[in-house]
């Protein structure tokens, strides 16, 4: 397979440059910088593709500059794969060339990180469609793909769930209809880089489109990665015999082109995955429960144990399942928790509403025990 970036000068434009971006830039231009896009960030420098001129039909050469200038406390506003810069080629101070600025992003894949203070950490930024793949190999998690799609739909990008290694796999259906189920709004592609099953289907949804290709470590991206390039661009690992899980291979974010027309950002294996400013896309991940909320007898129903609640009688008839309804439970409190952090006043407000459930649950756990229990003196 013959990439068209072989063939012919990438340009501005394919990589994804618009009249947009060209607006976004033009105070940068007047200050004698030139655009870039970050493919690759690494220890304080980034590798970039940059034009002589703010011009869709400027061909791009690599850039490496350095990142110093644009780095602050918040680890969320760091260069990021996928990033727009505003570079400074030629210093007049001399060295090399500097990013000077990152340009406003339309869409950000954002995850907490695991250490004891609540930083987010930003896994790509500016994609179209937020690519989650899931392994067939091993026992879906639908609990995990919950977490990944309210993510997605958080970051502004659009969610394509990828399932791999359908070649494993003798009869799938069931398993695309827990995950459609699991993803609503978001489109279903299974594919075996084994067998070539789907791959047409999958480079058609991704051309001309920036894509950010996330999952846990070991569901067979990078190889998946090496099918759409038509090259062998990643390095994949074995499957282990012990799990049926492949070998973490990826160790950097990198901006790869595609054949077809448009940007892959190929991600390294995530083994956990916090949730971020995730409340949008809870909603949209569980948007039955949300619909069933709506219809409960208080507007501030919290669905614990409050009478005519509409998403527990769901529950209980089993229009809704309980793994879904716990799932949705779980991703709410850990989403609050996590705001909580960064919000004193916030926190406070959610040890008091905690602290009130529990007195609640206490007093309904007493009335169903026929009342409470007097001390005898």
């Amino acid at each position: 397979m013959t990439s068209a970036f072989e063939s012919s000068t990438p340009t501005l434009a394919s990589y994804g440059w618009d009249a947009d971006w060209a607006d976004a830039f033009a105070p940068h231009a007047e200050a004698g910088l030139v655009p870039a896009r970050v493919v690759r960030v690494d220890r304080g420098r980034c590798e970039t593709v940059a034009a002589a001129r703010a011009d869709a039909a400027a061909p791009v050469t690599p850039l490496r500059a350095d990142t110093g200038p644009v780095l602050g406390a918040d680890p969320t506003t760091a260069p990021c794969t996928g990033d727009w810069a505003a570079v400074e080629a030629a210093p007049a101070t001399g060295g090399g060339p500097v990013v000077r600025a990152l340009l406003p992003r339309r869409t950000r894949f954002t995850r907490s990180t695991s250490s004891a203070r609540s930083e987010g950490q930003v896994l790509a930024a500016n994609i179209d469609l937020a690519v989650i793949a899931v392994s067939l190999a091993v026992e879906l998690d639908l609990g995990r793909l919950e977490r990944f799609l309210s993510l997605a739909w958080s970051s502004g990008a659009q969610p394509l769930v990828v399932l791999t290694k359908t070649d494993l796999v003798p009869d799938i259906t069931h398993l695309v209809t827990d995950v459609a189920e699991a993803g609503p709004g978001a489109e279903v592609f299974p594919v075996s880089a084994f067998d070539g099953h789907g791959l047409d289907a999958l480079a058609g949804a991704l051309a001309g489109r920036t894509s950010a290709l996330l999952g846990q470590s070991g569901v067979g991206k990078s190889t998946l990665v090496n099918a759409l390039l038509g090259a062998e661009e990643q390095e994949s690992g074995e499957v282990r015999g012990s799990d049926g899980k492949g070998r973490h291979t990826t160790t950097a974010r990198d901006l790869l082109p595609l054949p077809a027309g448009g940007l892959l950002i190929d991600t390294p294996g995530l083994r956990g995955v916090g949730l971020w400013e995730a409340n949008d896309g809870l909603t949209q991940v569980f948007a039955e429960i949300e619909e069933l909320a709506a219809r409960c007898r208080f507007h501030n129903c919290e669905h614990h144990a409050e009478p005519g609640c509409a998403v527990l009688a769901a529950v209980e008839d089993g229009t809704l399942s309980h793994r879904r309804f716990e799932s949705y439970r779980k991703l709410l409190r850990e989403s609050a928790w996590i705001a909580s952090r960064t919000d004193a006043r916030l926190r406070a407000e959610l040890g008091r509403e905690w602290r009130r459930r529990e007195a609640a649950g206490r007093e309904m756990y007493e009335r169903k025990r026929g009342g409470k229990h007097r001390k005898a003196f």
